[in-house]
């Protein structure tokens, strides 16, 4: 879990950037328009809900979620995007699932593969390592923000599973229909949190530090920063203090 959160908690910081914020409105437009093809009503569709909340959180103006919707309801035209996963390998036999989402698949997966390779993974069959995660809810909070009993409290009251200690931050884990009371139950009680997401958590985890660990990080940078890839999920651990000066 650590390996995961870590990466995730410093994933978010750097999407917060001014540089990176056009890839992540793209991402987070393209999650909204397949989310809408469920349903346009915000209160009706929870994906859609999720979506809504994370481009509000974003900053992203509502004329451009607004838009979106009506892109995925098909009131307004716009390309055909498939979803598709992609898995494989990475530096140390990490599992990586690739979350994409695409007007173009053959071209996608052929550029997927291409990073893969280029950092010492491969890609690999459909199958060969989602069986190694479970879909959960995933939010961090600092350390420095609560105390952990009155943060075990709120979360399992509200319906968490479960509360990890990740170094200077707490994940707290839940089922993803649990996501969004857990949420509010934090956002009543003030608590501030660095990341809130669906997201895939590993079960187990490889060990990575030197050179593999550098070619991981790498890795894992140029998928999240491929124009069609949604979400990046990984089952490395890397030591806190490396990961943040390879990081940077």
């Amino acid at each position: 879990m650590s390996g995961h959160s870590k990466w995730a908690t410093i994933k978010h910081k750097k999407a917060a950037t001014d540089a990176k914020r056009g890839r992540l409105f793209t991402r987070l437009i393209k999650e909204i328009t397949i989310a809408a093809r469920s349903g346009g009503d915000v209160d009706s569709n929870p994906r859609l809900r999720t979506a809504v909340a994370a481009a509000k959180a974003a900053s992203m103006p509502a004329d451009n979620i607004k838009r979106a919707i009506l892109r995925g309801t098909g009131q307004l035209p716009g390309a055909t995007i498939e979803e598709a996963t992609f898995e494989g390998y990475g530096p140390g036999g990490v599992a990586v699932l690739v979350e994409v989402a695409t007007d173009n698949r053959n071209r996608t997966v052929s550029e997927i593969r291409h990073l893969f390779g280029k950092y010492g993974g491969n890609l690999g069959e459909n199958g060969c390592v989602s069986w190694m995660f479970s879909k959960r809810s995933l939010i961090v909070v600092p350390k420095d923000k609560v105390a952990e009993d009155q943060l075990m409290e709120i979360a399992l009251s509200a319906g968490a599973e479960d509360l990890r200690d990740d170094g200077d931050s707490w994940s707290i884990l839940s089922a993803p229909e649990s996501h969004e009371a857990v949420m509010e139950a934090l956002k009543q009680n003030g608590i501030e949190t660095t990341v809130s997401e669906i997201t895939m958590v590993p079960q187990t985890h490889v060990k990575l530090e030197g050179k593999q660990a550098q070619a991981m990080l790498k890795m894992s940078e140029a998928l999240e920063d491929h124009e069609d890839v949604q979400n990046v999920y990984a089952n490395f651990d890397i030591e806190e203090k490396e990961m943040e000066a390879l990081a940077h």
